[in-house]
C-alpha cells in the first residue's frame, strides 16, 4: 500500500495535538494575564517611556496580546516539538534525532528573542525616537507599542532557526551542504533583503544588527553538515 503525500501526513498529525494545543494557549493567556502590568512596566522600562491609549479598550486589549505573546514564548518548546514531530514523521526522522532538532530549536529561538530585546530593539527604537523635537513630540499608543515590541522578538526568534532548516533540509536530501556553500553570495543578498524588511529601521547599523549573526548562523549551519559528514 502506497504511503500518504508528506503533506498530507504532516496534517494529520498536527490534528492530534492542535485542540490541546490550543486550549493551553487560552489558558497560558489567562493566567499570564494577571502578570502584564508587571511585565508591561519591564518592557516599558527598557524600551520606552510615557505610553498612552486613544480608546476606552485600548490598555485591556494590549494586555490581552501581550499576555497571548507571553504563554506563545512559554509554551515555545512544546510549539516547536509538535511542529517538528509533525514535519519529521514523513521523512521518517529518529526520536533521538527529533529531541535534538527540538533542543537546538528552541536554543536558537529564545537566543534570537533575547538578542532582539537587549540589542535590536533599544538601537532601532533610540533611532525613530531620534527625529523628536522641541516641536514635534513622541505619543506613543500602547497598542502599537506592544504590537511593535512583540512582533519583533517573535520575527528575530524565528529568523535564528537557520541552521536548524538548512540541516534538517539537508538531512531529508532536498539540498546538500555544497549547494549552500557554493550560493553563499545568493543567501547575503537575501539576508540583506530579509534584514531591511524585518528590522525597525532602514539604517545600515539596524540592518547589520540581524543581518550580521544572519550570515554567522548560515555558516555555523554549513560547519555542523560539515561535521555530519552531509556532502
Amino acid at each position: 500500500m502506497q504511503s500518504p503525500p508528506a503533506l498530507v501526513m504532516f496534517i494529520n498529525e498536527v490534528r492530534k495535538s492542535i485542540r490541546s494545543l490550543f486550549l493551553t494557549i487560552i489558558g497560558g493567556t489567562a493566567l499570564v494575564f494577571f502578570l502584564t502590568p508587571r511585565l508591561l512596566e519591564l518592557v516599558q522600562s527598557h524600551l520606552a517611556e510615557k505610553l498612552y491609549f486613544f480608546s476606552v479598550p485600548g490598555p485591556f486589549l494590549a494586555h490581552v496580546k501581550l499576555a497571548l505573546f507571553g504563554a506563545l514564548y512559554i509554551l515555545m518548546p512544546w510549539i516547536i516539538t509538535i511542529f517538528l514531530r509533525a514535519i519529521g514523521k514523513p521523512f521518517k526522522v529518529t526520536r533521538g534525532q527529533l529531541l535534538l532538532f527540538s533542543f537546538f530549536t528552541c536554543l536558537l529561538f529564545y537566543a534570537g528573542t533575547v538578542f532582539c530585546y537587549f540589542v535590536t530593539l533599544p538601537f532601532g527604537i533610540n533611532f525613530l525616537l531620534g527625529f523628536g523635537s522641541e516641536e514635534l513630540k513622541p505619543v506613543i499608543s500602547i497598542g502599537r507599542f506592544v504590537n511593535f515590541v512583540t512582533v519583533f522578538i517573535l520575527v528575530f526568534g524565528v529568523v535564528f532557526e537557520l541552521p536548524v532548516l538548512m540541516v534538517f533540509t539537508a538531512r531529508i536530501g532536498l539540498v546538500t551542504r555544497r549547494f549552500f556553500a557554493k550560493n553563499r553570495r545568493y543567501a547575503i543578498l537575501l539576508m540583506a533583503i530579509l534584514a531591511a524588511l524585518l528590522t525597525p529601521t532602514p539604517d545600515i547599523v539596524n540592518m547589520m544588527l540581524m543581518g550580521g549573526p544572519l550570515y554567522f548562523l548560515y555558516e555555523v549551519g554549513i560547519i555542523i553538515l560539515l561535521l555530519m559528514r552531509i556532502p
